[in-house]
This record gives C-alpha cells, structure tokens and sequence, in this order.
C-alpha cells in the first residue's frame, strides 16, 4: 500500500524545511488491513510545537491559502497534503522561503492518509477548497467527498471540528449536497451504508450544517482568497460554500 510520500532531498536537506521527509513516515505495516489502528502516526509530532491546534488542507496546490492563512494565525499548526508532486514541491519551497514555521506539506493521497495514518480526534478543522470536480460521471467514484471520507474526517476531527468546503463548479456542488444530506438529517442518515460508517450511532446524524465564514483576512467578498478564486471570480463564476460541525 503505497501513499506516495517521497519527495526528493532537496528539500529534506533545505533549512526551514516545510516538506515531510521520507523517514517521517514508516511503513504501513501489514496488520493494518485487519486493524486499521496499526498503521496510526500523530501528525502533530512534526511540529516544534505539537500541542498548539491543528489543521489539515487537502488539495493545497500552489500554497496560496496555507501561506495566508498560517501567516493570519501562527499559533495554529497547518498540515497540507497536496497529491500532484509538482505542486506540493513548489508549495513546500514558496512556504519555505517565505519563512513560515507552522506548515509542514505533504505529498500523498489524502483520504488513505486519513483512513490509515491519522489519530481520532486531532484536527479542528479538515479544509477542502476547490478539488478536482472529476466531471466525467465514470470519474466520479475519484471525487474526494464520499460516505467513506465523510467517515473519516467525522474521527479525525475533534468535537467542534469543522470539514470546510468550498468550490465553483454546479455538478460537484449538487455531489456535495446530496451526501451533506445524507450526514446531516436523520431520514437520510439512517439509510447510509454500515460499511461506510462502521458501528455509527444511528440516533441523530453526525454533523451539523452551517454557512460558510470566510477567514478574517479574505477581501470582502471572497472566500478563501487565493488567485484562483479571483481569477474565476472576475470571469463571473460562482462559487458554493458550506461547513459541516461535528457536534461538541
């Protein structure tokens, strides 16, 4: 089982490195197939400070929101995971030389990453901003949001946690609201899969909904900031938004 992680020395050698390095992470063991506990690592060990909260990005591409939004709270520690090694090397070097000390990148599949590796409990919010809409409908089943990742950011988070998400494009968007319903009210809750949500209480959904709130240091208007939001937005595209909160 393979995550993709290495990334090459020049920048496990870098000062102020931001990439995770190849022997931060040991292999997954092959018990993990039969307990998914094995294979666990606490990323916020990567950090000078692991006990400050913690953050995930998925997708981060380029690095633009990770190096605003880090910059707004340096009190946060900001894990990204970028899949495409060509953007996660040139984020990990933008961060890099711009002197930000509470992001570390990673190059890897971000829902094995959640699945296998990462602890109940240790993120306060799961960021997912513009992810690839996989248009073709035989694509689909590559789309980030499923019942199973659900599942997931649902342990990951701490109680309180948010899942942000925002994107431009109208059939993803509808993707997300059909399952945002199915993990949000109590009718369609019940009818998830049992092997999408092992062992869930089927009482009351799992997340609560709520508008989108964009951070503090966003233009007026925006939502995350980035010029691929300013680029699309001056084309007059629009933009959906949403937060899912795992109750406290």
């Amino acid at each position: 089982m393979s995550f993709g992680l290495g990334h090459g020395r020049e920048l496990d050698d870098a000062p102020g490195v931001i990439g995770v390095a190849r022997d931060e992470i040991p292999p997954l063991p092959d018990e993990a197939i039969t307990n998914p506990d094995a294979g666990l690592l606490d990323p916020r060990a990567w950090f000078a400070d692991p006990q400050r909260p913690f953050e995930i990005e998925i997708g981060s591409g380029k690095g633009a929101f990770l190096l605003a939004q880090a910059a707004a709270s340096p009190g946060v520690n900001y894990l990204g995971i970028e899949w495409a090694r060509e953007f996660y090397l040139y984020a990990a070097d933008r961060l890099r030389r711009a002197g930000v000390a509470n992001v570390r990148m990673l190059n890897a599949d971000a829902t094995e990453f959640l699945r296998w590796r990462c602890p109940p409990g240790i993120a306060r919010v799961i960021h997912l901003y513009f992810s690839d809409p996989w248009p073709k409908s035989r694509h689909h089943k590559n789309r980030v949001v499923q019942d199973a990742f659900l599942a997931q950011c649902l342990r990951v988070l701490a109680p309180g946690g948010e899942l942000r998400l925002v994107t431009d494009h109208p059939d993803l968007w509808t993707w997300y609201r059909a399952h945002i319903a199915r993990w949000t009210t109590t009718e369609a809750w019940a009818k998830v899969p049992e092997r999408c949500a092992p062992n869930a209480d089927r009482s009351r959904p799992p997340f609560d909904e709520r508008p989108y709130t964009p951070p503090d240091w966003v233009s007026p208007g925006e939502l995350i900031g980035t010029n691929y939001e300013r680029k699309y937005r001056a084309e007059g595209r629009g933009f959906n938004s949403t937060i899912l909160v795992k109750p406290a």
